[in-house]
C-alpha cells in the first residue's frame, strides 16, 4: 500500500497497475471508488478483470504500447476525467497510472499564448 499520507487523502483516485495488468496501489480514493468490486483487495489483482470491451482491449493496447488515454465520464452526475498514463522506473516501462478526477460542471478555459 502507498505509504505518504499525502498520497492516501489525495482528493482522486490513483490506481497504479504493471506491465500485465495487475494492481500494484490504490489510494483512499480509488479504494472507495472500486469499493463494490472489492475496494483495496483489488491490490495483487488483475485490472483485466475490472474492465469490460472495450475497454479491456484498450487498456491491453495501452500496456503492450505504453500511451497516454485521457478522456472524460459522466456517471450518477458526477463528471470526471480519467488520466491513464504510463509510468516508468528506470527509465524502462513499468505500467500505468490512472487518476480519476472529479470535474466542476463548469470549468474555466485559459488559452495562454
Amino acid at each position: 500500500m502507498i505509504n505518504d499520507s499525502w498520497i492516501q487523502e489525495f482528493p482522486c483516485a490513483i490506481t497504479v497497475v504493471d506491465t500485465k495488468g495487475k494492481i500494484l496501489e490504490m489510494n483512499d480514493r480509488s479504494a472507495a471508488t472500486f469499493a463494490a468490486d472489492g475496494g483495496s483487495e483489488l491490490i495483487g489483482k488483475s485490472v483485466f478483470d475490472c474492465h469490460p470491451e472495450p475497454a479491456l482491449t484498450k487498456l491491453k493496447d495501452q500496456l503492450a504500447h505504453p500511451q497516454r488515454n485521457i478522456y472524460t465520464i459522466e456517471k450518477a452526475g458526477v463528471k470526471k476525467m480519467i488520466c491513464q498514463i504510463p509510468w516508468y522506473r528506470a527509465g524502462l516501462f513499468a505500467g500505468v497510472v490512472e487518476l480519476s478526477i472529479e470535474l466542476p460542471a463548469e470549468i474555466p478555459h485559459f488559452k495562454r499564448d
